[in-house]
Parts: C-alpha cells; sequence; structure tokens
C-alpha cells in the first residue's frame, strides 16, 4: 500500500523536481524506443547492465549530466522491473511516458525527518530537504520515496508500506455485497450506498472542455482551462475515493466474513462488436453501442475495481475473511424458495417471487442470495483468506473462491 502525503516545495525545489520527472520520462522512453526497436537479426537489445553504462556515458556528453544521477538510474531500474513483470505475463507492456500525464520519479534510501506533529521533509537529491505535511503517521520503514505530479498541480510523495489493520471488534457478523448502477452497494442487512455524483463539477467539466476547444494551442489561457479542467477532475476523484475508504473501512470494522460478485468488470465495460449488414456489403446494422457506452460510463464512475481492491487490502491485514461467488441468476433468486425465473425480477427496485410472492428490493435480494452462496463454503472467520473456488467445483453451491498469495 502506498502512504501518500502532500508536498510542499518552495519554488527552486519546485523547478528542480520538475527537472527530474522530465530527465526520468526521458530516460524511460529512450530505453523502451531501444526495446521495441529490437528486430530479429539486428542483434540483442541493450540488457540493465548495458543501459546504465549508456546512461554513464551520456551523462558525460550531454545535458543529462547537470539531473541527477539517482534519478535517473532509478528510472531504468523502473523500466528493468516493467520489462520482468511483462514478461512473466502479470502487467501489460511498458508504455510511453507522455509529459503532463506521467509526472513522476522514485528516489532510493530517502532520509525522512519528522519536525513536528503536522510537517516533516523528505531528502530529494539537488533539492535538499523538501517538507510535507504528516495527514497520517509514517510507515516505520521507507526505503523508496516516489514523488508525483498530478494534473491538479499538487505534488505528493508516497512511501510503499503494509496496509494497517483496521480496529476492530469480532462478533462473527457476516454480509453479502451486490454492486449495481443505480445502487453502487447494496448489503443483505439492508443498506443501499451510493457513490457521489458530483453533478455540478460534471457540467462545470462540460463547460471547461468546450471552452478548451475553442481556445488556440499553445496560448496561456489554453494552458489555464487545461489546469482548471485538472482540478476539476481532481476534486471528482478526491470525493468518490474518500467514500471508497470510509465505506469499506466500516464494512471491515462490523463483520467477519464479506461476500462479493465474482465480477469481471473489464469484460463488462467493453464496447460491441460491430455486427455487418449481410445485404449491404461494406455497412452495419445498429448494435447498441450508444446505449453500451452509456452503461459503460456508469460501471467505471462506479470504482467497482477500485471498491473490490481496497476491501481486500484491508480485509487481509485485518483478519476478515472475503469470498467471491458466482453472480449468475443472482438478482432472479427468490431466497425463500429458491425459485429462479426472470419474471421475479419486477423492475429494477422491485422484486417478487412469482411462486411464493416473497417480496423485497431486488438489490437487497441479490445480496442476501450472495451472502447465502459464500457461507455455505465460507472459511472459519478471522483466517484473513480471500478465495475463489471454480465454478465446476462448487457448481452445487453456485461459489467460487479464490485463494489469497
Amino acid at each position: 500500500m502506498a502512504h501518500r502525503y502532500r508536498l510542499d516545495p518552495e519554488p527552486a525545489a519546485e523547478s528542480m523536481l520538475v527537472r527530474h520527472c522530465s530527465d526520468a520520462r526521458f530516460v524511460w522512453n529512450l530505453a523502451l524506443e531501444q526495446a521495441n526497436s529490437r528486430r530479429p537479426g539486428r542483434g540483442p537489445t541493450p540488457g540493465a547492465a548495458a543501459r546504465m553504462r549508456q546512461l554513464a556515458e551520456a551523462r558525460r556528453h550531454s545535458w543529462l549530466g547537470e539531473g541527477s544521477s539517482s534519478v535517473q538510474q532509478q528510472a531504468l531500474r523502473d523500466f528493468d522491473q516493467a520489462l520482468k513483470n511483462w514478461w512473466a505475463g502479470t502487467h501489460r507492456r511498458p508504455r510511453w511516458r507522455k509529459a503532463g500525464r506521467d509526472e513522476g520519479f522514485c528516489v532510493r534510501d530517502v532520509t525522512v525527518v519528522k519536525l513536528n506533529r503536522k510537517w516533516a521533509t523528505v531528502f530529494v537529491p539537488k533539492c535538499g530537504p523538501v517538507r510535507f505535511r504528516l495527514s497520517r503517521p509514517l510507515p516505520a520503514e521507507h526505503g523508496m520515496a516516489r514523488i508525483t505530479l498530478d494534473r491538479a498541480g499538487r505534488w505528493h510523495v508516497s512511501f510503499a508500506a503494509p496496509q494497517p489493520p483496521v480496529v476492530r471488534v469480532e462478533g462473527g457478523a457476516a454480509v453479502g455485497i451486490d454492486r449495481g448502477v443505480a445502487t453502487t452497494i447494496a448489503t443483505s442487512d439492508g443498506q443501499m450506498l451510493r457513490i457521489p455524483s458530483a453533478p455540478k463539477l460534471q457540467a462545470k467539466l462540460g463547460r471547461l472542455h468546450r471552452r478548451l476547444a475553442r481556445q488556440q494551442p499553445g496560448s496561456g489561457r489554453r494552458a489555464k482551462t487545461k489546469a482548471e479542467i485538472g482540478r476539476t477532475h481532481a476534486r471528482i476523484t478526491d470525493r468518490r475515493n474518500d467514500w471508497i475508504e470510509k465505506t469499506t473501512t466500516a464494512l471491515i470494522r462490523d463483520h467477519d466474513v464479506i461476500v462479493l460478485e465474482d465480477l469481471a468488470t473489464k469484460n463488462m465495460v467493453r464496447r460491441p462488436h460491430p455486427k455487418p449488414d449481410p445485404d449491404a456489403p461494406g455497412a452495419f446494422l445498429p448494435n447498441g453501442a450508444a446505449a453500451k457506452a452509456g452503461l459503460n460510463r456508469v460501471i467505471q464512475w462506479s470504482c467497482w475495481g477500485r471498491f473490490e481492491r481496497r476491501l481486500t487490502d484491508k480485509a487481509t491485514a485485518s483478519g476478515v475473511t472475503v469470498m467471491f461467488v458466482d453472480p449468475r441468476h443472482s438478482s432472479q433468486t427468490c431466497p425463500a424458495c429458491d425459485h429462479v425465473a426472470p419474471e421475479n425480477r419486477e423492475s429494477q427496485a422491485v422484486f417478487r417471487c412469482v411462486r411464493c410472492g416473497h417480496c423485497a428490493h431486488a438489490d437487497t435480494n441479490a445480496a442476501t442470495i450472495i451472502l447465502a452462496r459464500g457461507l455455505r463454503l465460507a472459511p472459519a472467520p478471522g483466517q484473513g483468506a480471500f478465495a475463489r473456488v471454480s465454478p465446476t467445483a462448487a457448481s452445487a453451491a453456485g461459489t467460487t473462491r479464490r485463494t489469497a498469495a
């Protein structure tokens, strides 16, 4: 987990921080260009040691020598690790870093000094001590720091450290969670939680983007508009992240077992395939792309993936069991008689069983079914595991389990 703090650099230090970001981005992109230029018959691509030697040679004869060698060398180490992650199949291929989007660099073996209960300093090469706000306790160890500049113009420093456990009292409570569009989170105990929508900020973004389209590229007014767009996006992101952190902490604090749907969010937000018209070569039939695009935007706004990651991180650190179950027919199954039928779902919000007449809110009913599926194969509370079981092995229970590393 990254422990992030707001950095407060002086103007002179800020200019050097910008220089470090540019140097790290240049070195990364140059290494990526070398890796991409590899072709059969042209010899091997320079390895990590060869790239380090090339960097040392370039620093003697170019403007790179004015920057920090430790920052530039760390950018090469980060690139080598990114290549290894890609070859291992755990991450995507390294991409080009772009000015204004990828502003950041890493510093190894940093020195952190606490000034008082509100401020501390981190030593940055060629900048000296730069102070940052102690918005949370410092981690016990902080061997490496990453300094970033977001599009809102805010500097941050982050230290990698384990997720701290949530203070809680074990009571054996279990809860099922249904993730949706109209209601972001519906729990089996009746809670209906929605992520902040920020309609005023969304309208402001629309006005700013229209203004940006009318302005001359490279002008000062356009730069100011882009900065305002970045600040607005940051406000929206901060609101959503704050909601996710508070919601996941409350769920971990109050429950020993949490059951979620095993959703493939990336597949759910894919655009529909085109439908060629068999009667008109080169033409296409309507495929519902416009409606699907609207649904994709709402799903992405709901941050299902980030909610799941933060919940599992906190659960692992706090000894809470998180299970993932097969989501199929959870919104059409009656918890009273187990009858499954599409007709049970009268509307988006109403569930009424056509066999026994059981009536409930549709999202709460789905969360109840999710909880029941998870409890059939739930491990003992307090293990802090989160797991998926293959659908074939647990088809009778309708449950999948994923084992934590």
